[in-house]
């Protein structure tokens, strides 16, 4: 939680930093002013899709909403094996930023572990600006892409507009680790 509460002061402080009224940038990112506002109170798990709607809009990068710290890298950004910037966001899912230290960044590549839920519990359905490609590193993978259900495998990759609602869940009471690359 301590995360999310980081992550809301840095929200609320862009707001302030750039003189706008909740009901503006709300408006401007498409969310209510009421989410908004439990975005900046640390209330609400605020989805990645929303941070990347946040930061192309306003200019501002993603890593630094996210983590605080501005990249400083403009001609290569090497993440060695196990050392990307790690998220625990939610019980869901958990978000491992592989480019972090890159400038200017035009997609952005995660690892994503998404953690087995019972098929009961309704999928959480984002949608945000740009393309998304998922590959499945390990286990089985149920996603929903604007209405339709697939399952992937290890080695199967998915690719979507991702202002199409989707969402992800682990199989087999098993977590599912994929590589998304948001751009």
């Amino acid at each position: 939680m301590d995360f999310i509460m980081q992550i809301s002061e840095r929200i609320r402080g862009l707001r302030d930093a750039l003189d706008l009224e909740i009901e503006t940038m709300a408006q401007e990112c498409g969310v209510a002013p009421g989410l908004l506002l439990d975005y900046e109170s640390g209330k609400t798990d605020i989805p990645v899709s929303f941070l990347h709607r946040l930061s192309s809009k306003y200019g501002v990068e993603m890593t630094a909403l996210m983590f605080g710290s501005e990249p400083n890298m403009h001609s290569y950004y090497v993440t060695r094996a196990g050392q990307g910037i790690r998220v625990e966001r939610t019980g869901a899912y958990s978000y491992q930023d592989l480019a972090a230290g890159f400038q200017n960044r035009v997609m952005a590549p995660f690892l994503v572990t998404v953690e087995p839920t019972s098929q009961d519990t309704p999928m959480t359905l984002n949608t945000h600006e740009g393309q998304e490609f998922n590959f499945v590193v390990e286990g089985t993978l149920e996603i929903s892409v604007a209405g339709k259900i697939n399952v992937l495998n290890p080695g199967d990759t998915i690719m979507f507009d991702a202002r199409k609602p989707h969402g992800l869940r682990a199989m087999n009471g098993k977590s599912v680790k994929i590589l998304a690359i948001i751009s």
